[in-house]
């Protein structure tokens, strides 16, 4: 977990060295958040100052584990940020706006003045982290999975919405449906494709170059 950690910084550093005013945002949950290579990553980023945002979906359980169980005097997430000398805060995970809001401010900050930064969002897993795991039972409580699910952020976006008037009920409807038939058709010409050659095997694995 969080191997791609260090991916983002290289893209940050890629975007620097081209002189760029692109920005790497990179997501990871909190389970990551112990391995060596975040850390790593978190390190090259603020020694050389790379346009990246690190944003960690706090979760509370990673894989399943609680955090306070992998991790000794276990607070907040963005103390291991801060660590590294890098600026971190937490923003409700729950709160669609909010979420935006965050990092609309934080992307024009890091545009005027390159720099990692760290957020870490606050939110929940309703279901279990893979089949294996069920949604409740071995680490959490039906109670606390159903207590979750009353701050569903879309259901929350969309009682905001539906109270400020900026959508109606329909707009919704329409939406649920377009999903809809988006995934039918996904799912009906990924079983109806046929399967890849050997030949795939290096797509997009080498580059071309114009001069070969």
């Amino acid at each position: 977990m969080g191997g791609h950690l260090p991916l983002a910084v290289g893209l940050a550093f890629a975007a620097r060295y081209k002189k760029s005013d692109q920005i790497v945002m990179c997501f990871f949950g909190d389970g990551a958040i112990p391995s060596g290579q975040a850390h790593e990553a978190f390190n090259l980023a603020a020694l050389w100052n790379l346009p990246v945002i690190f944003i960690c979906e706090n979760n509370r359980y990673g894989m399943g584990t609680p955090l306070e169980r992998e991790m000794v005097l276990y607070k907040d997430v963005v103390d291991r940020a801060k660590a590294h000398g890098i600026e971190a805060e937490q923003v409700d995970g729950m709160d669609v706006l909010a979420v935006r809001a965050t990092a609309q401010r934080v992307t024009d900050m890091i545009r005027k003045k390159p720099q990692p930064y760290f957020i870490e969002a606050l939110t929940y897993r309703f279901m279990g982290h893979s089949m294996s795991d069920p949604a409740h039972g071995h680490y959490r409580t039906q109670e606390e999975v159903r207590e979750a699910r009353t701050q569903d952020p879309l259901v929350a976006l969309k009682r905001t919405m539906l109270d400020e008037g900026t959508a109606k009920e329909p707009d919704f409807k329409k939406i649920e449906q377009e999903v809809e038939t988006i995934v039918s058709e996904s799912v009906a010409f990924a079983e109806n494709s046929p399967f890849p050659g050997p030949t795939s095997l290096h797509t997009d694995v080498y580059t071309e170059s114009s001069n070969s």
